[in-house]
């Protein structure tokens, strides 16, 4: 069997009868400097990295020098100051207490009769999705599509053909998913995409980080996570819609702006009104 290396991590997952070994290295920094980025036969690699959601820092953490790189941020050809609103619902319970769930599906379930269906709503877990989809399919007149329902293209089909429809669904559809037209009018994001705290390989990074692994670890990728599945919303140059977080620490807590300024410049409001009269607006509902 290979032995870890004081740079990788270890961790057994899986069913118990079908137990799986994973390892992975808690930083890629050093192997891509060592393979990728050095000279080979005296030529240095060229190369281009492009992403909607490049977080700061990245260099660094890719194994690149200082000085040795130029970065670019080219800007977006969609007007999202006009099309889109960032709707925080400030005024529900911390995500942490016992009274949240109900409350955010009281809120999802507005939010979905102000939209007149056409919402993707994306979880963090699949209790969480599966909770809410049982109590939105018993409220609303809307056809309900959960991401176990069928294969994700088929999925993404039905959704897309049934404008009034509602997708619930997890992380495997905050990247990746491409709806332009009013099919895809609002997202809705149940809590800020923080890693599970007991997840191998962001446990050794953290302890790797020691005190500032908040900051540098846990923050960064939330907020590219946030900035992924507000992505989804605004596809093309007429796509205009509404993205709501149901995580009231979007609007409160002390490292909020290192969240809200990952995401696209769309207009902000913590009153669910104005979600309201955007799609009075834009949909005549």
């Amino acid at each position: 069997m290979r032995e870890a290396t004081a740079g990788q991590v270890v961790w057994v997952e899986g069913m118990a009868g079908t137990p799986v070994v994973r390892i992975a290295p808690i930083d890629v920094g050093d192997a891509l400097a060592e393979h990728l980025w050095a000279e080979h036969d005296g030529e240095t690699v060229t190369a281009v990295l492009t992403s909607a959601t490049i977080p700061g820092g990245l260099g660094a953490r890719l194994g690149l020098e200082g000085g040795s790189f130029d970065e670019l941020d080219v800007g977006t050809p969609f007007d999202f100051e006009d099309h889109a609103l960032l709707y925080c619902a400030a005024h529900l319970p911390d995500p942490r207490s016992p009274e949240y769930e109900a409350a955010m599906h009281d809120e999802l379930v507005a939010l979905l009769e102000a939209a007149g269906g056409r919402t993707l709503a994306l979880f963090t877990s699949w209790r969480a999705m599966h909770a809410a989809a049982a109590d939105a399919t018993d409220r609303v007149p809307y056809r309900v599509l959960s991401q176990d329902d069928l294969p994700k293209p088929a999925l993404l089909r039905a959704f897309t053909d049934d404008e009034t429809s509602c997708l619930f669904a997890t992380m495997g559809f905050w990247q990746g998913v491409d709806v332009p037209g009013t099919a895809l009018s609002q997202v809705i994001i149940d809590r800020l995409p923080f890693a599970r705290p007991d997840e191998p390989l962001m446990q050794a990074r953290r302890q790797r980080a020691g005190p500032n692994a908040f900051r540098l670890i846990d923050l960064p990728r939330a907020a590219t996570m946030l900035a992924q599945g507000a992505g989804r919303l605004i596809r093309s140059a007429t796509d205009q819609g509404v993205v709501a977080v149901l995580d009231p620490r979007l609007g409160k807590a002390g490292y909020r702006w290192d969240l809200v300024n990952a995401l696209p410049p769309m207009r902000r409001t913590r009153d669910r009104e104005d979600v309201v009269a955007f799609f009075a607006t834009a949909f005549r509902i």
